[in-house]
């Protein structure tokens, strides 16, 4: 691989997407404290990739962007992290699955950067090597992103996202829940379908988006939602 078409996209003083993890598996890791090896597909610049090192995991993170993959072996360096993350610049398609079992896999904004066809083999793929513990955190864009060129998207009025040419497929109601399910093997924990404003990178725009947060089926893991519902209250100490 030669090019980088993400390279410029990247390479700005601002920090593309910043460094904050996506809230709902770093929800996940805090509650569930996963171990083991993480993959980090599509990771860029790594926010995600570094939040798993950092809750003591090892991190394999992809993704075609050479110039993303260096500032996240920069920043994995600085914070010390660097025997934790290993980087790899490679198309998802490309990607050699580990023999080992995974803990945790995260794929943002990749099943929808593929043909559909191919995101159903990368699923596929996920649930063969996940844990029996395991856990998998995908987001995609929806048909409701204004730069969707069907139905609703294509008559939202607001900005849209300077990346919205790398997606390949916009996915409709349920369709990423349906892709989860299909095998019967997964538990879904979540799943969410929402609009969102988007100012980590460019001028601010909007998004369609769907998350998804499953297990394997017969899992149960410490899990009070996101944001926390009901969680066990901290007892005061006794004053003597």
């Amino acid at each position: 691989m030669t090019e980088d078409p993400f390279y410029e996209f990247y390479d700005r003083d601002d920090l593309t997407y910043g460094l904050k993890p996506s809230a709902e598996i770093a929800s996940y890791v805090q509650q569930a404290s996963p171990r083991g090896l993480a993959i980090d597909l599509g990771a860029g610049p790594g926010r995600n990739s570094l939040a798993l090192a950092r809750a003591g995991m090892r991190v394999r993170a992809i993704d075609v962007s050479r110039r993303g993959m260096q500032l996240l072996d920069e920043m994995a360096a600085e914070r010390r992290l660097g025997h934790l993350i290993q980087t790899e610049v490679a198309d998802v398609r490309d990607f050699v699955w580990p023999d080992d079992k995974v803990g945790v896999i995260v794929a943002t904004t990749v099943l929808d950067h593929i043909p559909i066809d191919s995101a159903n083999q990368l699923w596929t793929s996920i649930e063969r090597v996940l844990a029996r513990d395991g856990v998998v955190y995908a987001e995609v864009h929806t048909t409701e992103d204004p730069g969707c060129d069907r139905a609703p998207g294509n008559a939202n009025p607001y900005p849209v996202s300077e990346t919205a040419g790398g997606v390949v497929h916009y996915f409709g109601p349920g369709e990423l829940l349906e892709m989860a399910t299909r095998s019967g093997e997964m538990r879904v924990l979540r799943y969410e379908e929402r609009e969102e404003w988007d100012y980590r990178h460019g001028d601010e725009h909007h998004h369609g988006k769907a998350v998804l947060l499953a297990v394997r089926k017969g899992f149960v893991p410490p899990w009070y939602g996101h944001p926390l519902a009901f969680p066990r209250k901290v007892a005061k100490e006794k004053l003597s």
